[in-house]
């Protein structure tokens, strides 16, 4: 079951990812009027515009990862501690 709850949370940080990557980029379009920065398109960035988006992604992707660790074992913890009931 420890195992189980390992992928659950996995499953539940990458989710978060995501959700995340997509809040983040609707953000940006709402706030700036432009398309996130990712390096794909054609239409040129300037080198602020870039590195600010990159630390904002970073950051939440940081607290995210923070956040899915933390209930990752609060969870390990809550099933060891009702193995030890039973």
């Amino acid at each position: 079951m420890n195992l189980f709850i390992k992928l659950l949370g996995a499953g539940v940080s990458i989710g978060a990812g995501l959700v995340g990557t997509k809040v983040v980029n609707a953000v940006w379009e709402k706030s700036t009027g432009r398309k996130p920065p990712t390096g794909k398109e054609d239409t040129p960035t300037s080198l602020r515009s870039a590195l600010t988006f990159a630390l904002i992604s970073a950051t939440v992707s940081t607290v995210i990862q923070v956040l899915a660790n933390r209930g990752t074992q609060r969870a390990i913890t809550r099933f060891a501690k009702s193995q030890d009931i039973v």
